[in-house]
């Protein structure tokens, strides 16, 4: 009885995290794939807290998945020249971090990592909020742009 539904439930949940992919613009993408990697992060910690070695290998392996597969591949260091060559080295140097606290059993090294991820989780946020408050500012030009335009072929009417 309760098996089917939570896997309504996780049924539910999938369709969600999809819907949210697919609407979702570049920006949101990219603060997605920080937020996945900071759970796994998160994951991984309180596996070592509990000594569940499978669990914190799965969960930073998650992590450094993300961080390679999704942040890393998908830098453009053409367009984001030097930028994008610096998170290149610092994704990289994110994963090699966590994969020697897997090995080593080193919380302190995904605490570390999980405070850059936080960092540059934020960075994304505020341009993504910077890019929605430009296209409100714009909107807003284009009205009232129309808005002068309707006045002015209202005065021309009239004459």
């Amino acid at each position: 009885m309760f098996n089917n539904y939570k896997q309504g439930v996780n049924g539910y949940a999938k369709v969600a995290a999809e819907t949210g992919v697919l609407a979702a613009s570049p920006v949101k993408l990219i603060v997605m794939l920080y937020e996945g990697a900071i759970t796994a992060c998160h994951g991984a910690i309180t596996s070592m807290q509990r000594n569940d070695i499978q669990n914190k290998g799965l969960m930073l392996s998650k992590a450094i998945l993300i961080i390679e597969s999704g942040l890393r591949l998908s830098l453009d260091k053409k367009a984001g020249g030097q930028i994008a060559e610096n998170l290149d080295d610092l994704y990289a140097y994110m994963s090699s971090q966590l994969s020697q606290a897997n090995i080593h059993k080193q919380p302190e090294k995904v605490q570390e990592v999980l405070k850059l991820l936080n960092e540059l989780r934020t960075a994304w946020e505020a341009i993504d909020q910077n890019k929605a408050t430009a296209q409100v500012l714009n909107q807003a030009r284009v009205n009232q742009q129309s808005a002068g335009a309707n006045n002015k072929l209202a005065y021309l009417a009239k004459v």
